[in-house]
């Protein structure tokens, strides 16, 4: 009897950068995927700490909110042309090297244009890289985008600490369950913050008792090439 195959989730911890507590959630357990904020006074370093243990690492691009938050360095704005988006992507992974794509961070007003989200793809497209959407918004261009370049690219399903609570964060994380079984794979986003390194250390070793993989974020997107290629098979 041939035994089903393990329903696939992706852990990313994101906005990891400004301060040196971020160094905690390296002690995570499992195949956690970190998302660096590029120029920031501990990003590369952790990040390079990641790689080392073969983590996947993805760059966390500040893109322009509604609110109009202070976006940091390496952001994207609806200021910006083509060529703009490009140097600064291109500087970003120059401190980065070994990020396999990038996730935005913040972006409810950048990534609900196509225009700048095309631009984005473009790039990535072009470096063989993937792109994994936050959905800040509902309304986000950045799937179709990546669609239309040939840009590998998954959204993430559910936030694990908007709220700082330990029943919170451990009834989300039930959500995240319950979303793999549903979908066959699922991928949440989480932030440095103890609260969640606490929560996630004690939660992660349940994922086996329902017979679910944590997984790099990278493996969820060749699930995907094989469930299409299996689709059209059939």
């Amino acid at each position: 009897m041939v035994k089903a195959e393990s329903t696939k989730i992706a852990i990313i911890i994101d906005d990891i950068g400004y301060r040196y507590t971020d160094k905690d959630v390296l002690t995570i357990p499992g195949n956690i995927t970190y998302s660096i904020l590029p120029h920031t006074p501990y990003g590369k370093k952790l990040a390079i700490q990641a790689n080392a243990k073969n983590h996947d690492v993805l760059l966390h691009i500040p893109m322009e909110a509604e609110n109009g938050k202070r976006l940091g360095p390496g952001a994207l704005t609806t200021t910006m042309d083509e060529e703009n988006i490009h140097e600064s992507l291109s500087a970003s992974f120059a401190e980065i090297p070994f990020a396999i794509g990038i996730n935005n961070h913040m972006g409810s007003r950048l990534t609900k244009l196509y225009q700048p989200m095309s631009w984005t793809m473009n790039f990535l497209k072009k470096r063989h890289l993937l792109f994994l959407d936050s959905k800040t918004c509902a309304e986000s261009q950045a799937h179709q985008a990546a669609v239309d370049a040939g840009v590998p690219v998954h959204q993430r399903h559910i936030f694990l600490d908007n709220q700082l609570d330990d029943t919170y964060i451990e009834n989300q994380f039930y959500q995240l369950i319950n979303a793999s079984k549903k979908n066959k794979l699922a991928i949440a986003i989480a932030h440095p913050h103890p609260e969640t390194v606490k929560n996630l250390t004690r939660l992660i070793p349940l994922l086996a008792k329902h017979n679910i993989k944590l997984v790099p974020l990278s493996e969820l997107y060749t699930t995907a090439v094989t469930l299409t290629a299996n689709a059209k098979t059939h």
